[in-house]
């Protein structure tokens, strides 16, 4: 795992050290930059496969290709021989040299050979052009701006250490951040920024400016028909197997996170089957009642004989809070980070790698917005007759949800503030004239709608699918990416591997759920965890917001919230103002108020001008 950094054709070039320094903690071990006249390519590198030989930047011998590499090719090693046999040489180990190779053989089609998270760049000297790309599922980052040649970063940091870097706001990002807490791609916080989607590449050509980007991957669609239950389990079984099997790879230590549930117990049981010694697992404890899994942990560590670390977290204090904040390249609100960043910085003083069960519940079916919920929410006489009443304002709009029914109240559901005017989703309410004209509030929901369209429409099919390409990928990963990678530790995530990509997406939504939900997940539970992890509620992993925004947060968060003008004169100060003392007296949504203290401290660190 690593920070890469390149500048082509750009007169920033020169900036490239002191940008690549703010990378230092995604690549500890080393950093080196490459000069090769028209490009400059940076990397900072956490080692974990090929000590010894795998730095980066590295080319190939002839002086053609250039790469930088974050991430990790689980099926390296078959690449290898492939390409062995086709009469390659290769000088090193390392999984690097290989997507280097790779593409001087195949070109683009190698993208579709690979297995891995990634997010890699290859400059070629001979075509002046650069090549890059991201992971099927978005799992590492990708960031570029064409103001003045060609800039790219795993993380925005980069962009900010550019003099004079232009740092313009997107209010279309910002609409998206407020409506789902995370950025969504291809936008970024920075006008002047884009991050590359999901399963995409970018081709750069330096001679004509020409940027162009494009797919290597689509979601499959669900199959119709469904496989005997006993078949389901048994496919997952044997690509769960392989998938933890192939992201064992590693010349460092390698433990796993385990929270007691079932998802990450599953992946302890799969490194027991592929023979890890000794097997390290991690669970974090926090002071605060109610949130303490670790006898459920502690139980299946002794299940599978693992060398079991409960780590008392300190308590989450404002210093804790802000430094947290302080690492997130842009805004992300999702409160389960906070945890996150103290689990993967305690982690991280025992392994390098950690594996975790991230991606089961969006792949799985784990959610109740999964299902089908437009059947249970029909259309009725009473919806209508509310809907003339609001459409002739005979009706205050705060109804406006009771007349929903179908993929319309989906749509609402989905988003925290959103194009609703009148109700508590107005997003108009937080933003002044200007912003809100320019945010393009009919936009909102169209990416999320779009890729369900697109994978079988507004049911469960679709919804599971769209959320793979926005909650999971820049939430769920961003999450995980940047709270580990503030501590130099690398996070695997093998439910999101090929070979289970490959074996569940294929199937019809309905073998996911039964009245539980996540039926495939939980049979292979009973299978081979014990009875009271799988039979226990669902414990997600998060903060009490309440008793934080009440307690030890308060004070910061009151001071961002006073300032709220000063630091963004595009949000409208009263209405922010009033949702932060609406819920200090118990009233109001907690998970907005979060979201606005983030934002007004990622505002503030980074001087953002409209």
């Amino acid at each position: 795992m690593c920070g890469i950094l390149g500048l082509i054709a750009s007169s920033w070039q020169s900036s490239c050290k002191s940008a690549l320094s703010s990378l230092e903690s995604r690549g500890p071990d080393a950093r080196q930059v490459l000069d090769l006249g028209e490009a400059v390519l940076g990397h900072t590198r956490l080692a974990v496969i090929d000590l010894a030989t795998g730095d980066q930047p590295m080319q190939t011998t002839d002086g053609r290709y250039a790469i930088v590499f974050n991430g990790e090719i689980y099926n390296f090693r078959e690449l290898r021989q492939e390409l062995m046999a086709k009469g390659c040489v290769f000088m090193t180990q390392s999984d690097t040299e290989v997507l280097l190779r790779g593409y001087e053989q195949w070109g683009e089609s190698l993208l579709g050979r690979l297995d891995g998270m990634f997010a890699f760049a290859i400059w070629d000297a001979a075509k002046r052009s650069l090549f890059a790309a991201r992971d099927r599922m978005g799992i590492k980052p990708f960031f570029y701006s064409t103001e003045q040649g060609l800039t790219f970063a795993s993380t925005l940091e980069p962009f900010f250490k550019l003099p004079d870097f232009p740092r313009r706001l997107d209010t279309e990002a910002l609409r998206d951040y407020l409506a789902f807490q995370t950025v969504l791609p291809p936008q970024t916080m920075l006008r002047d920024v884009r991050q590359l989607p999901p399963a995409s590449w970018l081709l750069y050509e330096a001679v004509t400016k020409r940027l162009s980007t494009g797919r290597y991957w689509q979601i499959p669609l669900p199959g119709e028909l469904a496989p005997d239950p006993t078949e389901v389990m048994e496919r997952a079984d044997r690509a769960l197997a392989e998938s933890v099997r192939r992201q064992l790879v590693a010349d460092v230590p390698v433990g796993a996170f385990l929270s007691g549930g079932i998802d990450s117990g599953l992946m302890v049981h799969y490194m027991t089957q592929a023979g890890t010694k000794p097997l390290e697992t991690f669970t974090v404890r926090f002071a605060e009642a109610g949130f303490d899994e670790t006898p459920h942990a502690r139980a299946l560590a002794r299940h599978f004989g693992a060398t079991h670390h409960v780590i008392d977290a300190p308590k989450m204090d404002a210093d804790l809070f802000m430094a947290a904040i302080h690492a997130l390249d842009q805004p992300l609100a999702d409160p389960a980070y906070i945890p996150t960043y103290q689990l993967s910085r305690l982690t991280r003083q025992h392994v390098t790698v950690a594996v975790s069960g991230d991606g089961g519940d969006e792949l799985f079916g784990g959610y109740p917005r999964f299902r089908d919920e437009a059947e249970h929410h029909p259309d009725s006489l009473s919806r209508r007759l509310l809907r003339a009443l609001l459409a002739r304002g005979l009706a205050p709009s705060a109804l406006l949800r009771r007349s929903l029914f179908g993929a319309d109240l989906l749509r609402y559901r989905h988003v925290e503030v959103g194009p609703y005017p009148g109700t508590r989703k107005d997003l108009h309410r937080y933003l002044n004239d200007e912003a809100w004209q320019s945010c393009r509030p009919e936009q909102t929901l169209q990416l999320w709608t779009d890729l369900a369209q697109a994978c079988g429409g507004m049911n469960s099919a679709g919804l599971m699918r769209a959320d793979l390409w926005t909650y999971l990928s820049e939430n769920c990963l961003v999450k995980t990416d940047r709270a580990s990678m503030a501590h130099g530790l690398e996070v695997r995530v093998p439910m999101l591997g090929n070979p289970v990509l490959d074996a569940v997406l294929t199937l019809p939504s309905a073998t996911h759920f039964d009245p539980t939900g996540k039926a495939v997940l939980r049979a292979l539970a009973k299978k081979y965890l014990p009875e009271e992890t799988w039979n226990r509620p669902k414990h997600g992993f998060s903060v009490p917001l309440e008793s934080y925004l009440q307690g030890p947060w308060r004070g910061i968060c009151e001071d961002f919230f006073s300032r709220a003008g000063t630091i963004a004169p595009f949000l409208d100060s009263r209405a922010v103002a009033a949702l932060w003392q609406n819920t200090q007296a118990g009233r109001g949504s907690l998970r907005l108020a979060y979201t606005f203290a983030v934002l007004l401290i990622w505002l503030e660190r980074h001087q953002i001008t409209t």
